[in-house]
């Protein structure tokens, strides 16, 4: 484990380009500037070019034209209705959310075999529940690596961990293995993870924070709800809508994070102004950096009447889904 402390007087204040890989591409732009770019980047869905995908008469996602013509292919499963196409459902022969899941699953493991879509070379074994809201109860689940072609939204913790010392605020800072499928290397939260079918906010919470940093449940249990930041894009036919649920966890200061799955590479501790700097570099996992943005927002390190984007930040960190 690696653990960084930051605690110099002004005269000895860090540069962000001495210690953050990949800054000086970016230092073009203005901190800002970066910022907007990102949120825009992970908000270029556009509705109007997809079809619903609908369960039981419920709208539970979107899916490309192109691949809903796919899809209807499989008859048993998945039905196109209307000419031009208005939206693609699932056969109403499939009555219980067991049969849902089992169809939809064998559709995915052939377009997977078939390598028919980029999403599909990470499945994970790992299943997401289907609903139309995150309460309802699930119509079916699905492998996650798939869900982007039904566009279907996907639902997340990720924890702020943070502390005072000095007057100062810190913030905790992981560093993701080499060995992830996703973003390998980049900055990440002290801990995060997708909520699996069946599973829920509080125990996924308590689960991540176990496994990825060793917080023992008596201090994660001490996170307060912060709300959700939610995010919608397109990457080719695939349609990526995730809402992360936001915890706020002030750790003591006699605390440290240790690696336990190994999804981490290791941990820093930095001054939340670095943090700030940080995120609007490559170096962070996008939708992290995001939720580090909701937390500068609200607890005041971000002015409304010193940021020209401050309205534009809000409105993207919770888009529709």
């Amino acid at each position: 484990m690696t653990v960084l402390h930051q605690s110099q007087t002004d005269s000895e204040t860090w540069r962000l380009r001495d210690h953050i890989p990949g800054s000086e591409k970016m230092a073009a732009a203005s901190w800002s500037d970066r910022l907007l770019r990102l949120l825009q980047n992970l908000n270029n869905f556009q509705r109007g070019g997809c079809l619903p995908f609908c369960v039981q008469g419920r709208r539970v996602g979107w899916v490309c034209q192109s691949v809903a013509r796919l899809l209807s292919q499989s008859f048993d499963v998945f039905t196109l209705h209307g000419d031009p196409a208005t939206h693609l459902e699932l056969s109403d022969h499939l009555r219980s959310p067991q049969e849902r899941t089992q169809a939809v699953q064998e559709v995915m493991e052939s377009l997977r075999h078939q390598d028919a879509f980029p999403c599909l070379r990470e499945w994970r074994s790992e299943h997401y529940d289907v609903n139309s809201l995150f309460s309802d109860p699930p119509l079916l689940s699905m492998e996650r690596a798939a869900t982007p072609l039904l566009g279907v939204p996907r639902y997340g913790v990720h924890v702020n961990g943070y502390l005072h010392r000095g007057g100062e605020v810190f913030m905790w800072v992981a560093r993701r293995a080499l060995t992830k499928a996703t973003y390998p290397g980049k900055l990440d939260h002290l801990a995060a993870g997708g909520i699996s079918a069946g599973s829920g906010v509080w125990e996924t919470l308590l689960k991540e924070c176990k496994e990825e940093a060793c917080i023992p449940e008596s201090i994660a249990a001490t996170a307060t709800p912060c709300g959700t930041v939610s995010y919608a894009y397109e990457k080719g036919e695939e349609i990526y809508l995730e809402c992360q649920f936001v915890f706020d966890l002030e750790v003591p200061q006699s605390f440290q994070p240790s690696v336990g799955d190994g999804e981490v590479e290791e941990f820093y501790l930095w001054p939340l102004e670095k943090v700030r700097e940080a995120i609007a570099t490559e170096e962070f996992k996008p939708n992290c950096a995001l939720v580090v943005l909701d937390f500068l927002l609200r607890r005041g390190h971000v002015q409304p009447d010193t940021e020209k984007f401050y309205t534009r930040f809000v409105e993207l960190l919770h888009a529709p889904l």
